[in-house]
Parts: structure tokens; C-alpha cells; sequence
């Protein structure tokens, strides 16, 4: 919300709910360079002199859409992801994860591919910071697993093992290969599975 009007009245707040959600519709239908202030306000049936009141230009209202996109996407993978990923890391609690960041990607590919591509920087700091996290819930898993055991760099390899995954699952669903993804998951599935029982505590 950092450097634009709050609305304070409920009318003032649901004129800009209904301005952002023209505003993903836009986006989505359009891409980053595709949608203007104009196109917005048309949409949600306001006058752009209403709508430069709360967003000044088309990169705040932009990152007002990404920024609630990436709220809801680590609010639906935070939830997933203890459940899914078990003490063990077995093959079918890495799928389990796999599965569901492939589908919560595959949601809302235009917004995926406008935060990928364009990363403001509210929401590309929030990204980083989110999958920090994510590096943390696995590196403990993988000190569970292994025990205390120096040979084997857990930070290191929650790391790579989180931004491949990551990657891949991004890449999958905004290349649209022509791969079913089924298959897909499963050879990151198996890549994945493989380079943790490689560096298995011995």
C-alpha cells in the first residue's frame, strides 16, 4: 500500500477492489505492456481521474496485483507444504510437493509470467524471501533425516534442490511445452529423489 492513498470509506474501498480485479482481468488478457491506466479504469467502470486517486501509474497498480498474487500463492503453498513434505523426504512426499507448486503455478500463468518477467520490487523481494523460507522447512527435513552429520551441507543442498524445483515449475508453465505434466513431475520427481539420496548421510 506504500505510496498511494488508503481508502478509508467502504465505498472508496470497494471502487479499489473493483479497480484491482480489472486490473489482474487486464493483465491476464494483456500482459505488462498491453495494459494502461485507460484500459483499467474502462474495465471496472470508473474515470481514470478516480483511479490515479489510490494507484498514480500503471507500475503501482501492477504491483498492487502481483502483490496480492503472491500473497495468495505462499498462502496456498505454506498450507500445502508442511503436510506434503515428509520427515523421510520419500519419493512420494517430494511428488506430493512437486504436484501442488505446479498447480498453484498453473493457476494464473499471465500473472506468473508478468511477475517473472517484470519483478517489481515489492513483489520480487517478496518472492525471495518466501522461498527462504521454503529453504528453511526443507533443510530441516534434510537435518532430520541425516542427523547431525558435517559432511553433508543441508543448507547447500535445500538450496539447489528449492530452486530447481522452483525453476522448472515456473519454466514448465510458461513455456507450455509439449510435455504431459504428469511427466514432468515425474522426472523432477526422480531428479530430485536421486540427488537426495546422493548426498544421504552415509
Amino acid at each position: 500500500m506504500t505510496g498511494r492513498r488508503v481508502p478509508q470509506q467502504e465505498r472508496s474501498r470497494a471502487m479499489v477492489e473493483r479497480i484491482v480485479a480489472a486490473a489482474e482481468d487486464v493483465v491476464a488478457e494483456r500482459g505488462y505492456d498491453g495494459t494502461s491506466t485507460n484500459r483499467v479504469a474502462t474495465r471496472a467502470g470508473v474515470s481514470p481521474g478516480s483511479l490515479y486517486q489510490y494507484f498514480p501509474d500503471k507500475d503501482a497498480l501492477i504491483t498492487e496485483v502481483l502483490d496480492r498474487y503472491v500473497t495468495a500463492l505462499e498462502a496456498r503453498i505454506s498450507a500445502a507444504f508442511p503436510g506434503r513434505l515428509g520427515p523421510d523426504l520419500s519419493p512420494a512426499s517430494i511428488r506430493g510437493v512437486v504436484s501442488e507448486l505446479v498447480d498453484a503455478l498453473a493457476e494464473r500463468p499471465a500473472l506468473l509470467r508478468v511477475l517473472s518477467e517484470r519483478l517489481p520490487r515489492t513483489a520480487g523481494h517478496r518472492r525471495v524471501a518466501f522461498a527462504q523460507r521454503i529453504d528453511n522447512v526443507t533443510t530441516t527435513a534434510l537435518r532430520f533425516r541425516n542427523g547431525p552429520d558435517p559432511l553433508v551441507p543441508v543448507e547447500a543442498v535445500a538450496w539447489v534442490v528449492v530452486r530447481t524445483v522452483e525453476h522448472v515449475a515456473i519454466s514448465y508453465v510458461l513455456e507450455e511445452p509439449d510435455l504431459e505434466r504428469s511427466m514432468v513431475v515425474d522426472e523432477l520427481c526422480t531428479l530430485v529423489s536421486a540427488y537426495l539420496r546422493l548426498r544421504a548421510a552415509p
